[in-house]
């Protein structure tokens, strides 16, 4: 088992807490928040968990962690980062920057295990990456956009401190994972009501005309391969015109803790528990090796 710590007590942290509780290889061992007397601080006690406030010297002042869950914002994970350097802890970033290795489990996951310091983009590149690296590997694109829309409750403060930053390492890293020239991320916050369902709007320009069939059936294997992951993860459209693929999926949250609309919760919050258990898998490989 590897003892973990979770930075951040918002719908994410709580959500983390629960993921790792239900882990057959995590085990949480320390929740922190800012503000005493929170009611996310209250509700990880409920869930068993020992908690405190101070932030990353709080953390470093509890004890020795094996991975290190950073779900505050973008603005404090360079300071999180520098401090845990020295620890031996493996960060998992839960903020949109671009500091660590870039994993995104049905991609690249089998590689979170190498890497002490993992990105995992942002909520919008999680549910989008799959499909663009799946089509991309066949189909050379000179321009690829993905709209995100999100519940205003599903955005907390400090997702919205970070839209930038959200924007820029989101932008960056779908053209890392498709090699596309020209990339361009976009977020809205819907505050309608009913509150509308994460929605992630991909269109992919093609250096050459495709074909509905052999592009379908790409998107298809990678709705299926994301469900494994992310269960509430739903392709709702393909269309192929000449050069141009549009993709519009939908994730549904399916956790307890978190609202149905929430699926950009769900879908990053499934991301960071998925690398943690790469390395717990390596851990147990080497122990059973000796």
């Amino acid at each position: 088992m590897l003892t973990t710590a979770v930075l951040g007590t918002g719908l994410l942290g709580l959500d983390l807490i629960e993921r790792i509780q239900n882990s057959p290889t995590l085990t949480c061992g320390l929740v922190v928040g800012r503000t005493p007397g929170s009611r996310g601080l209250t509700q990880a006690a409920e869930l068993g968990c020992t908690t405190a406030t101070g932030g990353i010297d709080a953390l470093l002042d509890t004890g020795h962690f094996d991975v290190v869950f950073d779900a505050t914002n973008a603005f404090h994970h360079p300071e999180h980062s520098r401090k845990l350097a020295d620890t031996g802890a493996v960060l998992v970033d839960l903020t949109p920057t671009s500091a660590g290795a870039l994993i995104v489990p049905t991609v690249n996951g089998h590689q979170a295990a190498t890497h002490r310091h993992i990105g995992l983009v942002s909520c919008g590149g999680q549910a989008s990456i799959p499909i663009l690296h799946a089509l991309a590997q066949h189909y050379r694109p000179s321009y690829v956009e993905m709209v995100a829309t999100a519940a205003t409750a599903s955005v907390g403060r400090a997702s919205r401190l970070n839209l930038d930053e959200y924007v820029s390492t989101t932008q960056a890293a779908i053209g890392q994972f498709t090699g596309a020239e020209e990339t361009k991320a976009i977020l809205n916050i819907s505050a309608a009501r009913p509150a509308p369902p994460f929605r992630i709007a991909m269109t992919l320009v093609a250096a050459d005309d495709v074909k509905q069939g052999p592009v379908g059936a790409l998107v298809e294997a990678a709705e299926v391969a994301m469900q494994a992951v992310v269960p509430g993860y739903r392709v709702t459209s393909c269309t192929v015109t000449g050069t141009k693929v549009r993709v519009i999926v939908e994730v549904a949250a399916t956790r307890s803790r978190i609202p149905v609309h929430a699926g950009n919760l769900e879908v990053i919050s499934a991301a960071a528990i998925h690398a943690a258990e790469q390395h717990a898998a390596t851990s147990i490989r080497k122990e059973l090796a000796r």
